[in-house]
């Protein structure tokens, strides 16, 4: 495939590795110098776009490819709000899209498992749910759409929580994130299940980046020849 990469930082990086050692080629970054490069001409010849920016930019670069009728890989988080408006532009230009608040293939199984646990824990009251994420002090957005996608799973397995919440605001019904900043930690997530007697858990810690950019390069290959909205479950099969 002849992709192009929009945002050029550990990431951006990252995903041009396990592009090229899949046998892929990059044939255009977009970073922050040189925006003005993304447009109908220079992107003409590309077969994907993958997209890590930051929330503030994300929805715009998105949405500017699919109007150019190219498919879109997305793993910026922050900015759902404008999720709809991307799905709209996918559709009406009959291409395709996919975002994901993270690729890691490991993270999407920790998805499943927390559905699973969640649904099981729906039997069981004296269980109560609690995230924690620790991330690298650069990271723009807390808590992380990765945490905020595990609250959304105990969410739809467990009817007695709606949403989430930060740990210090504690809600009825809803999971406390504890948002954690540090170091240079690629990511680490918790899922914890207390009550009186015992403790539940299950973790994920990313040892670095690589995990990310290989799943968005596998979802590259899963969307480019397809057309519609998907979700790292189909590309995984689950």
């Amino acid at each position: 495939m002849n992709i192009a990469i929009i945002g050029y930082g550990r990431m951006g990086h990252e995903i041009e590795s396990a592009a090229l050692n899949r046998g892929h080629f990059i044939r255009l970054i977009i970073d922050k110098d040189n925006k003005q490069d993304l447009n109908e001409r220079s992107i003409r010849d590309i077969d994907v776009v993958i997209e890590f920016t930051t929330p503030e930019t994300a929805a715009e670069n998105v949405i500017k490819c699919l109007n150019m009728k190219i498919p879109v890989v997305c793993g910026t988080t922050g900015w759902l709000r404008d999720y709809d408006n991307a799905v709209a532009a996918c559709n009406n230009n009959r291409t395709s899209f996919i975002h994901s608040s993270n690729f890691s293939i490991g993270v999407n199984i920790l998805f499943r498992l927390n559905s699973e646990l969640a649904k099981q824990m729906s039997h069981f009251n004296d269980y109560k749910p609690f995230i924690e994420e620790i991330h690298h002090t650069k990271k723009l957005d807390a808590p992380s759409g990765t945490a905020i996608t595990l609250a959304s799973g105990i969410e739809e397995q467990h009817k007695g929580y709606n949403g989430w919440c930060f740990e210090n605001d504690k809600a009825d019904m809803k999971v406390p994130v504890r948002a954690i900043r540090e170091g240079t930690v690629p990511g680490t997530h918790t899922i914890i299940w207390d009550s009186d007697i015992d403790t539940l858990s299950l973790r994920h810690e990313a040892k670095n980046r690589k995990g990310l950019a290989l799943g968005a390069v596998i979802a590259a290959e899963y969307i480019h020849n397809r057309k519609g909205v998907f979700t790292m479950n189909e590309v995984l099969g689950f």
